[in-house]
């Protein structure tokens, strides 16, 4: 495989993660980067890029780039894509590893493919820690089978749906509507416990009734991942809705838990040592019931 010039549209978890082990895997690959938050100022994204020797270009450059990874928030994925289609051009491939709906990653695959420019449907299937870009993907699109090779040599680990743009963010759109509504369930009534004065007994019937959740660390972990991405799973539940809704489906209950996602992302991240957030995440929450968030 010829050495590549890697882009990343949005410099994120996702992108940080990958290109921090993508880096160890082949020393020869060429990075930069562009993100939005670029434009702020007062952000820190331009020494979290350069403190990665990531040279940072703007969204012109990306015509310079083989492989481009779309890795934004749900919300941003095709918006992201209008800056830098311009640029684009044959040998090129868009990698969007966005949680969207199947419909959206169609819009943008047609969009890029207008410009001679390859367009792949990733799907990550599990947290980008602690595997990096070897964590499991599910891919789709027309050239899926000649990346094969590419992608093995690289390490990733990565599975073929099928040849059809939107066939692998459909499953992850599917599995997310359970695993992030599990995650919202369960803050959701461990606060309505706390507030109402009986989290020991509720947290002891539950623990009974499903030992095979590992409670309490289980509880712990629930309110940890709403509260540290719950802005970004909320992006992705509505683009969960949006599937549903496509699908003849009723996208409502993705909604609802997209609204309780959001909120927990209003809390913040615990603070280090903190076991028991729930008292703070009561106070937080109850100034924002009833708001549109």
């Amino acid at each position: 495989m010829n050495s590549k010039r890697i882009a990343f549209l949005g410099f994120g978890e996702a992108a940080r993660a990958f290109h921090q082990s993508l880096s160890k895997k082949d020393p020869a690959l060429e990075f930069f980067a562009w993100d939005i938050l670029l434009l702020d100022q007062s952000s820190q994204m331009r020494d979290v890029i350069e403190s990665r020797n990531v040279a940072i270009v703007d969204p012109s450059d990306f015509g310079d780039a083989d492989w481009i990874f779309n890795a934004v928030t749900a919300d941003q994925s095709y918006v992201a894509l209008e800056r830098i289609v311009e640029y684009l051009g044959d040998d090129q491939l868009v990698i969007d590893i966005n949680s969207v709906a199947p419909d959206k990653k169609r819009r943008s695959a047609a969009m890029i493919e207008e410009t001679g420019a390859e367009y792949l449907d990733m799907a990550v299937m599990a947290p980008v820690h602690p595997h990096h870009h070897q964590t499991p993907v599910l891919i789709a699109g027309k050239m899926v089978n000649d990346l094969a090779q590419d992608l093995t040599e690289l390490g990733f680990n990565f599975r073929i749906i099928s040849t059809d743009v939107g066939e692998a963010t459909a499953i992850k759109m599917v599995r997310s509507l359970f695993v992030k509504g599990l995650e919202a369930i369960t803050v959701e009534t461990l606060l309505a416990a706390e507030a109402s004065g009986c989290l020991e007994e509720i947290t002891a019937s539950i623990s009974k009734s499903y030992p095979g959740l590992g409670w309490p660390d289980f509880a712990k972990y629930q309110f940890e991942r709403t509260t540290t991405h719950g802005h970004r799973r909320a992006a992705e539940m509505r683009e969960s809705a949006a599937t549903l809704n496509n699908l003849g489906l009723t996208g409502s209950l993705a909604n609802e838990i997209a609204n309780v996602q959001e909120k927990m992302g209003f809390v913040g991240k615990p603070t280090s040592g903190e076991t028991d957030l729930t008292e703070r995440v009561v106070q937080v929450l109850k100034g924002r019931r009833g708001t549109n968030t």
